[in-house]
């Protein structure tokens, strides 16, 4: 029988959206599926605990975030002292002095190909990405389409590779809702449907100001709609001071009084909307794979969704398909939901059918092979 591993996962934005979404349902699976190896989760000063976990796993605390550069340092004199088998970092935030073996998990390649600037910061976090990969013992992609781009971009050996797709974390598989409680949260920020939802971060290659533009085009031609007179588009998301231009966007187009920008909700709550809207919108420019659409379609909502390979790889057939590139063809995907009843209900189903394709219990299986491969 093999020896068991002692295994650090460095859990520090487990509070987080979306990446945080990975680290939770990751360390859940890997909690029911593995009672042998011992593992050391990281985590931050006043962390909410990763709860219903075996006794085989220990949470300790490091005071640093990965944004600080001292933890360049310290975070790998701290995590080295454990005497580990092996690291594994969540995302391609790596310390320079970060000891082997790790395994890192690449969730998509914007940060150095779609956000890259010419500044001394982002020449570094650029280097320090490259570095990251590059000395990796496995790196998890969590899409093929993502995997071909880590091989020709970051230009890894393909036997270090492995695609593990991600999953939608099961609060959004939840049949139904408690009508009056999600009545309740509707009222508390003031919405009421039919209203388009956008989640996610509001960088610039969400394309959120294109999606801005789509439905100041639909509100134009459903303003005597007897159903869609009153359309709202709702944007959930953070960042939204970085990225001025989706607010101007919204002033410029003159559709103020309809789009309602709601920051940060907990899951709990962004499961509620996700029910709630008419259609989830998602017209990225770049992605690695596409847990938005999935969480939405777990809820049975409709999806329009970009026709990247890797939207695609998550959505296959279940979404309305469009150009993120066009507005007026991310129009097209949204007038083509609104107009027909039918077609929605069609796309809730085959919708709900794709996200149950994706489960943490199989990417836990994969992430724990992978564990293997390294003893």
């Amino acid at each position: 029988m093999a020896r068991p591993l002692h295994i650090v996962i460095d859990a520090r934005r487990a509070g987080f959206f979306g990446i945080g979404t990975y680290i939770r349902n990751l360390v859940a699976g890997l909690a029911r599926l593995d009672q042998s190896n011992h593992y050391s989760l990281i985590t931050l000063p006043a962390a909410e605990p990763l709860s219903g976990l075996g006794p085989n796993f220990q949470s300790l605390v490091f005071s640093r975030p990965d944004t600080d550069p001292l933890q360049n340092i310290t975070f790998p004199w701290f995590v080295k002292r454990l005497g580990a088998d092996l690291y594994h970092i969540p995302l391609n935030s790596v310390a320079y002095l970060m000891p082997k073996p790790y395994v890192v998990t690449i969730h998509d390649l914007s940060s150095i190909t779609y956000e890259a600037g010419g500044g001394v910061r982002e020449m570094l976090h650029r280097e320090r990405y490259l570095r990251g990969a590059a000395r990796a013992s496995r790196i998890i992609a969590v899409s093929n389409a993502t995997r071909r781009d880590i091989e020709t971009i970051v230009n890894i050996d393909p036997k270090r590779l492995r695609t593990v797709y991600s999953a939608p974390d099961p609060v959004y598989g939840a049949v139904g809702q408690d009508g009056e409680r999600a009545d309740a949260i509707l009222q508390r920020y003031s919405i009421q449907p039919p209203f388009i939802l956008y989640a996610g971060t509001i960088r610039s290659h969400k394309n959120v100001g294109r999606l801005v533009e789509a439905f100041a085009v639909v509100r134009s031609e459903f303003e005597s709609h007897p159903e869609f007179r009153d359309l709202k588009l709702v944007i959930i998301g953070d960042e939204l001071s970085r990225y001025p231009t989706v607010r101007q966007t919204v002033a410029a187009t003159r559709i103020a009084p309809f789009v309602r920008f709601l920051g940060f909700v907990p899951a709990e709550t962004l499961s509620v909307f996700y029910q709630a809207a008419t259609v989830f919108a998602f017209p990225s420019l770049s992605e690695g794979f596409g847990l938005a659409p999935l969480e939405a379609m777990a809820c049975g909502t409709p999806v329009i969704a970009s026709d990247l390979p890797a939207l695609v790889e998550a959505v296959g057939d279940a979404a309305e398909l469009v150009n993120p590139d066009n507005v007026f063809d991310i129009a097209r995907g949204l007038r083509t939901l609104l107009l027909d009843p039918v077609l929605r209900q069609r796309r809730s189903e085959e919708g709900r059918h794709q996200a149950a394709r994706f489960n943490w219990s199989n990417t836990a299986r994969a992430v724990l092979d992978i564990y293997d491969e390294l003893r």
